[in-house]
């Protein structure tokens, strides 16, 4: 532990380092400087509010458990839903202050302002890994008690669902009411200041793609570390305790270094794409490096290439995700609007349902050979090795939203042209990187909620499953159906909300005087208000749903029934958020294609086609599809929890 500890405390300082680097660059003038400050505002309103309604119950629950269990498991599932909300909130505010500083950056270079982005990801990503390494380190010195982890766990699963759908709802609400009214009916440019929306849309990609997707990976990581554990405590191996302590280890140090090492590069590189995807080849060849030597050492070979199939999975998985969101395939989806939006939304959706092949393949192959090689502890290792290097992953992935912002910024504070096409440049690689994220987050939670499953087969002495057995068929069919009622409710809530903007949206373009011509300011903060109380009024029951199911399955189904339960919700959640992240990310790319000038440009039929398929895409790649990562994961450890709680 004292190893951990000391590289959790050293990544810590790097972090803080960093952010002061960050800080050092010019916000820039006065324009850049007020709205990134509106944006900070707005970012961190909403994150209170979204505190404000999920942590009384957390502390209810913390109370109740702390009744029943003593007060080792309340203060574990506090520390893990704290350390949970810290990793986000940090990461944002890191996120938020990097993002007119990446704007002005723009305007003495394509290096420096790929810095500065990339320097606010990787604030987010190392805080995310450190604090979540930190915080079981901790539980686990504190208690020594691998169930106390399991509630860790459980309190940083509860958070990341409110942050990820909460999140998610406000910044598809905001974004789809801008494209509406703002694009299809106005005919304003992309982030043009006469939007009424568009603070609101720079807001929500920061709670929704930062601290949301910060809350998500840290989830993974979490989890996907505490299955490893458990598993090798149930063999009774020490030396398999330690053996996945060392690669989460090694893996924070590969983030580390590999941080360090593409920003003192940047500038040989051609484009920002081939930097941040040497970044993420280093971390993989340095961990894969130092599990090597470790496995040499201990003479257990096996170790080595059960992470290497996690690290294989974890790559190709962003690459077919690379390859299924760019290149020919968007310029053909791009192509298809010509016809109007019928076609673009049926060959989107038809590119999604494909996409799930391979990567299905992939997962399943990852799987078995895991498995053959160190059995079911083999294929949580395998998802370790995976997240691992979530450090150099998820800086990235938070690279996207700040690059994001940055062009916001630079268009709406009327920035040089060239800082503005540097701006769109990294605005186009944010969007690649986004969706491999997704991608990653998708895999990391399959396979995490495989272990997971099989604790819940560990803690319920389940070795084997009666085919004939009712409640296991109906348990299962009832998991299928989770994911699609999940879906269903975020959507709905996505739709609500953005009706109420797009009805603000229009008073503001009908009813101010020299809005439309630019003379006079839209109420910004009207539209940050709408998407804040909706998004916090309906996140509340979608993210109950996970709690509460598996709960209600235990109590009516018995064993077998919420077993099957999990292996539904599983298999199906996974096809249904791969679908939704490629179809989204994939209409995304295709508007941003005719926007570059092809197929008639900005404002031909082709594009006006193209932002329904976007609009129709945002709740998919943004709200839906990823919560669904935390939906069964979440799940699947409230099972090996209430387990704990009511008896086998």
């Amino acid at each position: 532990m004292l190893v951990l500890f000391t590289a959790t405390i050293f990544t810590i300082a790097y972090v803080i380092l960093l952010t002061f680097k960050i800080l050092d660059n010019s916000p820039g003038n006065a324009q850049t400087i007020e709205l990134s400050q509106i944006i900070q505002k707005g970012a961190r309103s909403f994150l209170i509010g979204e505190y404000l309604v999920f942590f009384p119950v957390v502390f209810v629950l913390a109370i109740l458990l702390f009744a029943f269990l003593g007060w080792t498991v309340a203060v574990s599932f506090l520390i893990g839903a704290v350390f949970s909300t810290l990793a986000g909130f940090f990461g944002m505010t890191i996120a938020t202050k990097s993002n007119a500083r990446t704007s002005w950056a723009a305007l003495s270079g394509m290096t420096k302002a790929l810095k500065v982005a990339f320097s606010g990801g990787a604030a987010m990503g190392l805080t995310v890994s450190a604090l979540g390494l930190l915080g079981l380190g901790f539980v686990y010195e504190l208690t020594g008690d691998m169930t106390c982890v399991s509630y860790y766990s459980l309190g940083a699963s509860f958070v990341a669902l409110f942050a990820r759908v909460g999140g998610g709802i406000y910044t598809k609400a905001a974004d789809v009411g801008a494209d509406i009214v703002g694009k299809t009916e106005a005919n304003l440019p992309e982030d043009d200041p006469r939007n009424p929306a568009v603070i609101a849309d720079n807001v929500g990609d920061n709670v929704g793609d930062v601290a949301g997707m910060g809350a998500d990976l840290y989830e993974s990581y979490v989890g996907s570390i505490f299955s490893a554990l458990a598993l090798a405590s149930f063999m009774n191996n020490e030396k398999a305790v330690n053996v996945v302590l060392f690669i989460v280890i090694f893996g924070l140090l590969s983030s580390v270094i590999s941080v360090i090492t593409t920003s003192l590069t940047l500038q040989r590189f051609k484009s920002p794409a081939t930097a941040l995807r040497f970044g993420t080849i280093l971390s993989s060849v340095l961990l894969l490096g130092s599990v090597l030597i470790y496995s040499i050492y201990l003479s257990w070979f096996e170790v080595f290439f059960v992470v290497l199939c996690g690290v294989f999975v974890g790559i190709g998985v962003g690459f077919l995700t690379e390859l299924y969101t760019s290149g020919k395939k968007i310029a053909s989806l791009a192509k298809s609007a010509l016809t109007g939006p019928s076609n673009i939304l049926i060959n989107g959706i038809a590119l999604g349902m494909e996409s799930t092949t391979v990567v299905t393949i992939f997962i399943v192959a990852a799987v078995l050979l895991s498995h053959k090689l160190l059995g079911l502890f083999g294929v949580a290792l395998s998802a370790v090795g995976m997240l691992s290097t979530l450090g150099m992953n998820l800086s990235i992935d938070a690279y996207g939203p700040i690059a994001d912002n940055a062009g916001g910024i630079a268009q709406m504070a009327k920035l040089e042209e060239n800082a503005r096409q540097i701006t769109d440049q990294l605005d186009a690689v944010g969007n690649t990187t986004a969706a491999m994220g997704k991608g990653f987050a998708i895999t990391s939670a399959a396979l995490t909620s495989l272990a997971l499953f099989s604790n819940y087969a560990n803690v319920t002495h389940l070795s084997a499953l009666d085919i004939k057995d009712p409640s296991l068929f109906t348990g299962a069919l009832i998991g299928a159906m989770l994911p699609f009622l999940f879906c269903a409710l975020t959507m709905k809530a996505v739709g609500d909300a953005a009706n109420e903007m797009v009805e603000e949206i229009r008073r503001q373009i009908k009813e101010i005087p020299g809005l439309v011509s630019g003379q006079t300011k839209p109420n910004y903060n009207r539209c940050i208000q709408i998407a804040t109380r909706g998004a916090l009024r309906r996140m509340v029951f979608p993210s109950l749903l996970a709690i509460v199911s598996p709960i209600l399955s235990y109590l009516i189904l018995g064993t077998a029934g919420t077993a099957g339960l999990l292996i539904g919700s599983t298999v199906c959640g996974v096809m249904v958020a791969i679908f939704m992240a490629n179809s989204g990310g994939a209409w995304d790319n295709a508007k941003k294609y005719v926007e570059e000038g092809h197929y008639g440009g900005k404002g031909s039929i082709a594009h006006k086609a193209a932002v329904i398929g976007d609009t129709v895409g945002d709740p998919l790649k943004d709200t839906s599809g990823p919560s669904i990562n935390i939906l069964i994961k979440l799940m699947a450890i409230t099972s090996v929890v209430i387990v704990s709680l009511i008896g086998r």
